[in-house]
């Protein structure tokens, strides 16, 4: 299976950080593109959400397109009036019916009967997607449900075959395939990450989808056995880096930081769009043990909290991230006053990779990327 997936798919030196207020602390803010659609459907009116989705599909911007489904998606599961009007008012808009597509599937993925309540959901998406020309969006909403819905590889594969020939970088059809990767495999650590390089090998140089090696060193940092966060400062970070089928993995998970730090670098500091990778990036560095790195991306990210990854093992991710900086900022005072050295990770292009030097030191829907 991954053969045919890849064949298909065919700077300064860290700072510690100031720490912000918690009280300055955002979870999932909006950019200013997205915040007045969200405002406005919080109003009932679906004007401005349509305006948005239809800049996005006239200009191809196809990761933002995915992103700004999604969250509208999200909000229109506590609130559908907006969503239902604009339904009725345009029944053939490709953007209303991205929107309810998503909204489909996100809100049957939580149940215990999931597989059972997204098969019959399955084949209407597909229908969207096929209808939605050269739009590669509907086509993750078609891969997320096809997941859900416990497809087999076969089913799985030409909906992936129809979504890279829409577009071969889409940054959310990639983190769909993944996912289905891991889960179909689960263990398969090694087949992940060779996805995921090699779509991020042959993506543009700043394109989203260079972060996907990312997601895979998440998937296995975070699988039974993988390394997992200390609670405080004084842990052993030795004992999590090395863990059980991690540590002959490590010079592949490092690469993938070093990789999405190189993409972070690329945006400017405390940009709400960038917030999504940057959490998932300290995420990874606190679990590898590099805490002068994650301090450095704390920095960047500023007070954009996204809910993924910190609510994999809990209802309170802003706590959960509250406490991880906490965390971070205490790992790299004791580091810089102990004498001990840098504790970033090993440099990256020319200047060589070596083992990261010691350092201190959560549920995934389909949406979240």
């Amino acid at each position: 299976m991954l053969r045919a997936f890849l064949r298909t798919a065919a700077r300064a030196r860290p700072r510690s950080p100031r720490p912000a207020q918690d009280d300055d602390v955002l979870l999932d803010a909006p950019d200013d593109r997205l915040a007045p659609a969200l405002v406005a459907a919080a109003r009932g009116e679906h004007g401005p959400a349509a305006g948005l989705l239809a800049g996005t599909r006239e200009n191809a911007e196809w990761d933002h397109r995915d992103r700004y489904a999604t969250r509208l998606a999200a909000f229109a599961r506590s609130r559908a009036e907006w969503l239902g009007d604009w339904r009725s008012t345009a029944p053939d808009d490709p953007d209303a019916l991205l929107v309810a597509a998503r909204l489909a599937v996100h809100r049957d993925w939580d149940s215990p009967a999931r597989a059972e309540l997204l098969r019959p959901v399955l084949p209407a998406v597909v229908a969207a997607a096929r209808d939605a020309g050269p739009d590669p969006v509907p086509w993750r909403t078609a891969l997320d449900a096809a997941r859900g819905a416990h497809a087999g590889h076969t089913e799985f594969e030409r909906l992936w075959e129809q979504a890279v020939r829409r577009d071969p970088h889409h940054y959310g059809c990639h983190v769909a395939a993944l996912e289905y990767l891991a889960a179909a495999s689960p263990g398969a650590h090694r087949e992940c990450l060779d996805f995921a390089e090699t779509a991020a090998q042959d993506a543009p140089e700043e394109a989203l989808v260079r972060a996907l090696p990312l997601h895979a060193a998440h998937a296995c940092l975070t699988a039974p056995g993988g390394a997992r966060p200390r609670p405080g400062p004084d842990a052993d970070a030795d004992a999590d880096a090395d863990a059980p089928g991690v540590s002959a993995l490590r010079p592949r998970l490092d690469a993938a930081a070093d990789r999405a730090t190189a993409l972070s670098a690329a945006y400017p500091a405390a940009d709400p769009w960038a917030a999504a990778l940057r959490n998932l990036l300290v995420d990874v560095l606190v679990r590898l043990g590099r805490h002068q790195d994650a301090a450095e991306q704390l920095r960047l990210t500023g007070p954009y909290v996204t809910s993924f990854p910190w609510d994999r093992d809990t209802d309170d991710p802003l706590g959960r991230f509250v406490r991880v900086r906490a965390d971070v900022h205490a790992a790299v005072v004791s580091a810089n006053g102990s004498g001990s050295g840098s504790t970033s990770g090993p440099a990256t292009g020319s200047q060589g990779a070596g083992r990261p030097r010691n350092g201190r030191g959560g549920r995934v829907r389909p949406g979240d990327h």
